[in-house]
């Protein structure tokens, strides 16, 4: 993982952070010309390591052929987070964050960094695709073509929901809470606990753990007590419980309107887009894909028909993982 030291950075919200620093991978060799890059923002509470599956020789995502830089963002270490950052705006204090300073900070890193001004794509999943519609809206000029995956613009009134009773209230919940100043990690790991467990219920589509159909059986896992134990308790219970609540406010508060007109700003993208939503997905359900599609000029809708829903991402079903190399090569061939 390398490090961006972006100074003294000015958020959204006013407060400058001092020292801020932008972890991020990357893949292949930047060419001479400096315009074979690709951008892969990554998801709420995903290291960028977690994307690489993505990547590979032959795939869409060649690094043969392209320089694919996986960039981290506020909230998600080594990133400043409220755990790694030193007072006064340590845990508790670290200031609002919002997706416009992800992507404003993801743009000084390919220009500073790269010399980079141009983008063959920028795509993202769920909270990286929240940012690939600020890049879209914010740096035109710069990105040619979109790729979101199960994601939106602005959250829904549900996935609002969700990230505050599902991901949030567990955590401030918790006796050990403490206004975010708590000993360490582990002593809120129950609400952590609470939280992975309301998630394993919210989350996966209706019919996941139904019997007969048991879709957890497929992925290796014995039981339902081991899913959620080797799954979604091992994917949530090392994260800093105050940096999952900075990423989830940051998620329920993006709008590259910038609380003005969506369906304008989204009439203003000139990159060549495509939306992408999978059956089942609760958070991102197609029929809102496919509305926010509508809004951009010339964009794609391409609706997946997908057992895993939202957890797609996580690229375990082998035909969902086809599909969407399939429309990722057909985007980046146009």
């Amino acid at each position: 993982m390398d490090i961006f030291n972006l100074g003294d950075f000015k958020l959204q919200c006013g407060v400058t952070l001092p020292s801020a620093s932008l972890g991020y991978l990357t893949f292949g060799t930047l060419n001479k010309a400096r315009d074979n890059a690709i951008l892969f923002p990554n998801f709420l509470c995903g290291a960028p390591e977690a994307l690489e599956t993505w990547i590979g020789d032959g795939r869409p995502l060649d690094p043969n052929r392209y320089f694919i830089i996986l960039p981290g963002h506020f909230g998600l270490p080594p990133t400043s987070s409220p755990s790694n950052t030193p007072a006064p705006f340590d845990r508790g204090a670290f200031p609002a964050v919002h997706i416009a300073d992800d992507v404003i900070a993801q743009r000084r890193l390919l220009s500073e960094q790269f010399g980079i001004d141009e983008l063959q794509l920028v795509l993202g999943w769920s909270v990286g695709a929240l940012q690939t519609y600020e890049w879209a809206v914010r740096f035109p000029q710069v990105v040619k073509r979109v790729a979101s995956i199960a994601g939106a613009p602005r959250p829904s009134p549900w996935t609002r929901l969700w990230l505050y009773s599902v991901l949030e209230e567990p955590l401030t919940g918790d006796p050990a809470w403490n206004g975010g100043f708590y000993a360490d990690a582990g002593a809120v790991q129950g609400g952590t606990r609470r939280m992975a467990h309301n998630t394993a219920v919210t989350l996966p589509p209706q019919g996941f753990y139904r019997e007969g159909e048991e879709l957890w059986r497929g992925l290796g896992f014995s039981s339902t007590e081991d899913f959620i134990s080797r799954f979604w308790e091992a994917f949530w219970l090392p994260h800093d419980p105050n940096d999952i609540i900075v990423q989830a406010r940051k998620a329920r508060a993006a709008d590259p309107a910038a609380g003005g007109d969506l369906a304008e700003a989204l009439g203003t993208i000139t990159a060549r887009t495509v939306v992408v939503g999978f059956t089942g997905d609760p958070m991102f359900p197609p029929v809102e894909c496919a509305r926010d599609a509508a809004r951009i000029p010339g964009a794609q809708f391409r609706e997946v028909a997908s057992n895993f829903g939202h957890l797609a991402t996580f690229a375990l079903s082998e035909d969902d993982v086809k599909t969407v190399d399939g429309i990722l090569r057909e985007l980046l061939a146009a």
